[in-house]
């Protein structure tokens, strides 16, 4: 919990939006403490994209669910990411190092972390269209 709670107060320094925070690594349970935090600390706007690495080293944006319904994110990627992968997903999202966007938009992936963040700032300009 020390760890998303870090990553919560420190949302500003990895996007000034603070709708973006940045795990250290994957595998941590976060989304139930994510809520709890935003609660605690009165957040708004709220979070909506979670930065971290894989197993492989591949850096996830995944998004946020609406609290209390798991297959609803309170901000999707954009939809003309959805299905696409690599050199494809580079050209339609303007980000160098895309990998790959789910086809329902609820995680995608880029090779380093400056890329992943600008995924996510990108798709937070877009607002999910």
């Amino acid at each position: 919990r020390s760890i998303v709670d870090q990553a919560v107060k420190d949302r500003f320094d990895c996007d000034s939006s603070g709708e973006i925070i940045c795990l250290p690594s994957g595998g941590l349970p976060w989304k139930s403490e994510v809520y709890e935090l935003e609660h605690q600390y009165k957040i708004d706007p709220l979070i909506k994209y979670v930065l971290y690495t894989d197993q492989a080293g591949m850096w996830r944006i995944q998004c946020v669910s609406v609290e209390g319904k798991a297959f609803e994110n309170r901000l999707g990627l954009p939809k003309e990411w959805r299905g696409v992968r690599d050199a494809d997903l580079e050209k339609i999202c303007g980000v160098e190092g895309a990998t790959f966007c789910h086809a329902a938009g609820f995680i995608g992936g880029n090779k380093s972390y400056e890329g992943a963040l600008e995924m996510a700032r990108v798709a937070l300009k877009k607002g999910g269209e």
